[in-house]
């Protein structure tokens, strides 16, 4: 395990329960956390507002019960962060459901300025020659500087590295664990009329995806829960080399595609899961762009996702309202999770992890 002093890893667990694991997380970063909710526009400005009104009471009510009963364990987490930090509760429970609660704002009070979506490039393989999955971790720009890694250890001995936004579950952008299972994500954008209000949240799903044995035990998880809106799993299992892009939308819609030899690159779209959706002229610009770039190698595929050509919607991305935090490599055949910071060409890698090792170190 290498680290340099840019992204902080945080050993934690096991602990005697779910809430004291959030509470050492909140208490270990909370400052970032802190940080993160003053400086997170969409939080001050569209949610916390929102939440005050009359309309946004039985939406925060059926998002709280129905994600609680469902993952009790780690609504205790939500809840143990937030005290730990130090900061409100509510505050950790909109950041965590934002896209769950966006959809439902008035349009009058949605500042497109601000209200960016979360645009991830990720570029997969499974040939004979290789098996990676590269993955830029794109954000809103308030997110630079207010992301961190989680090693978590539980009591049953199950071990994860997440990456992490500041005050939200591990993880919302990609993770491992010692199974031998893997995951990247990436958002979709589903039209007003497939979102399904209070349903199970994202973030829940992702971090119960921390705790899978495999990729079918995976997509038991992603098939169980009642989503309120949709959103793009890259499944990874490093003992068979298997990769599987799941995409999923509310009313339990699931279309799963099995990575081949063929290179398959992904934006934020839906490419092969029927669903109306919001087509977001960034990422239709970085797919063409990713279609008619070389895809032979990994180094090709990092000059991919380091890719700066296009002046308004490049594939590496520097701002001002989009940033691409790190990039995620993970590559099967030398069973490593690599993460980069700065354009990916450059290869400057920060952290390095074994994914044959219980305890992902290298040796």
């Amino acid at each position: 395990m290498v680290e340099a002093k840019g992204l902080e890893i945080f050993e934690v667990g096991p602990c005697e329960d779910a809430y004291r694991m959030g509470f050492l997380i909140g208490q270990r970063f909370s400052n970032q956390i802190k940080s993160r909710l003053a400086n997170d526009l969409i939080l001050q400005n569209q949610l916390l507002p929102f939440a005050q009104t009359p309309e946004a009471q039985q939406l925060l009510q059926s998002l709280t019960e129905n994600n609680r009963n469902k993952f009790p364990r780690y609504w205790e987490e939500l809840i143990g962060t937030a005290e730990g930090s130090g900061v409100p509760v509510l505050q950790i429970i909109l950041i965590n459901f934002r896209k769950e609660i966006l959809a439902f704002l008035p349009k009058m009070v949605i500042n497109q300025g601000i209200d960016t979506p979360d645009d991830c490039s990720d570029v997969l393989v499974a040939s004979e020659s290789m098996a990676v999955v590269a993955h830029n971790e794109d954000a809103n720009v308030a997110l630079v500087g207010h992301a961190y890694l989680i090693k978590g250890t539980l009591l049953n001995g199950l071990s994860f590295i997440a990456y992490t936004y500041a005050g939200e579950l591990p993880s919302c952008a990609f993770g491992l664990n010692s199974h031998g299972l893997a995951f990247t994500l990436n958002s979709v954008p589903p039209s007003e009329s497939e979102i399904v209000a209070g349903g199970i949240g994202r973030n829940f799903i992702s971090r119960d995806l921390l705790e899978a044995a495999s990729i079918d035990d995976a997509l038991c998880r992603i098939k169980s829960s009642e989503v309120s809106i949709g959103h793009s799993y890259n499944l990874i299992e490093t003992r068979t080399r298997k990769i599987s892009n799941v995409e999923t939308a509310s009313r339990n819609r699931v279309s799963v595609y099995e990575v081949g030899a063929t290179p398959f690159f992904r934006a934020n779209m839906y490419l092969h899961l029927q669903v109306d959706q919001v087509h977001d002229e960034n990422s239709k610009t970085r797919q063409s762009k990713a279609a008619v770039l070389p895809k032979r190698s990994k180094e090709d595929f990092l000059s991919l996702l380091g890719d700066t050509d296009d002046p308004k919607y490049p594939i590496y991305m520097i701002g001002p309202l989009l940033y691409t935090l790190c990039t995620a490599v993970i590559d099967l055949d030398e069973q490593t999770l690599s993460i980069v910071e700065g354009n990916p060409r450059k290869g400057e890698i920060s952290h390095i992890f074994s994914l044959c090792s219980k305890d992902f170190k290298m040796p």
